[in-house]
């Protein structure tokens, strides 16, 4: 299952954001959007967790958690979401 995890620290590392799903089960992909000219986050990144059990259990426990200062979003992320944010839901 694909994640979309926004409202991330600036200075949150793709290790760091693996790390902390990785508490939750494996954790197939891992990628922060980075801004093209700058090199630095835009705050938001998305997780692939093979089994959708792992995946769900992190959405719960990860919704919502206060990460490095920020309150962090957790949810499953959607098609062609890859492009960047979508609308809210």
């Amino acid at each position: 299952m694909k994640l979309l995890i926004r409202n991330l620290a600036r200075t949150t590392s793709q290790a760091e954001l693996r790390l902390l799903f990785e508490a939750h089960g494996s954790v197939q992909y891992c990628t922060l959007v980075l801004d093209q000219q700058t090199g630095q986050s835009k705050g938001f990144g998305f997780v692939e967790m093979p089994k959708v059990g792992d995946a769900k259990a992190a959405i719960k426990q990860l919704n919502g958690a206060e990460i490095a200062g920020s309150k962090i979003r957790v949810k499953q992320a959607e098609e062609g979401s890859e492009d960047g944010p979508k609308r809210a839901h």
